[in-house]
This record gives C-alpha cells, structure tokens and sequence, in this order.
C-alpha cells in the first residue's frame, strides 16, 4: 500500500517539475492555465502521498502550492471571462 501512495506522491512531483522546466524553456506562460493546473494537480498528489508518511512541512508547502495554484486559476478565469 505505501508503494502505491509513494507513486502518487512521485507522479505529483513530476506533474511540478516538468512544469517549472516548461517554464524555464518557455513552453508554458506562467499566468496561463495549464501552469497553475500542473502545479495544483502536482500538490495534490503529493498531499494524497502524505497520508501513508505524514511530515508536516511538507504538507504546509504543498498546501500553499496547491492554494496558490488554485488562486492562479481563478484569476486566469476571471480575466478571461472578463475579456469576453
């Protein structure tokens, strides 16, 4: 079972990471949508992970990043429907 959640937490760390090196070469925009979604999906799944291994800290940072990811979304949302 602790497999199964260390896999979660690692497809949730590679969800982050490819998005940041996507970032980085400028193949995503950091106020675009898929950003933030790479990154809440990316949190979110490393949250999942620490249920079978709690660590505080990293759930702190995690849920922060999944908030802040959130807060990116409905801002792009907003501007676009604005826009509209």
């Amino acid at each position: 079972m602790s497999f199964a959640y260390d896999l979660i937490g690692l497809v949730g760390a590679g969800f982050i990471i490819v998005a940041y090196f996507l970032l980085q070469i400028k193949k995503l925009d950091a106020s675009g949508w898929r950003y933030s979604t790479m990154n809440m999906l990316g949190a979110g799944l490393i949250i999942i992970s620490l249920l079978v291994e709690w660590n505080f800290a990293a759930f702190v940072i995690e849920a922060f990043w999944l908030g802040i990811s959130m807060f990116g979304l409905i801002k792009y949302f907003s501007a676009r429907n604005r826009s509209e």
